[in-house]
């Protein structure tokens, strides 16, 4: 490999992880969370530490004998993101 393709793969490298830290930053910021396998890509909302309503918590639990959780509007409001990219292989249960 010559010098010149050694000092292109370098750079190339740095862009990358560049690239995918201020991509981690950005969603950090953004309270979102990224999940990517190769099946899909998913981009979900999380909750706000900051927010005034759940302090943090993403909901609160509401009702009697049986509560359930109310999700706060912080996160809940909010879309997420799937990209497919692989089709999941159908699981063959063995026969017996």
């Amino acid at each position: 490999m010559s010098d010149r393709h050694l000092r292109g793969a370098l750079l190339l490298a740095a862009a990358v992880s560049l690239a995918a830290a201020t991509a981690a930053a950005a969603l950090r910021a953004s309270h979102l969370k990224l999940h990517a396998d190769r099946h899909r890509i998913e981009i979900t909302a999380q909750p706000r530490p900051g927010c005034p309503r759940c302090h943090g918590r993403g909901g609160w639990w509401v009702g009697g004998s049986l509560p359930e959780m109310e999700a706060c509007g912080c996160w809940s409001d909010r879309r997420e993101l799937r990209i497919r990219l692989l089709p999941v292989p159908a699981w063959n249960e063995p026969s017996f």
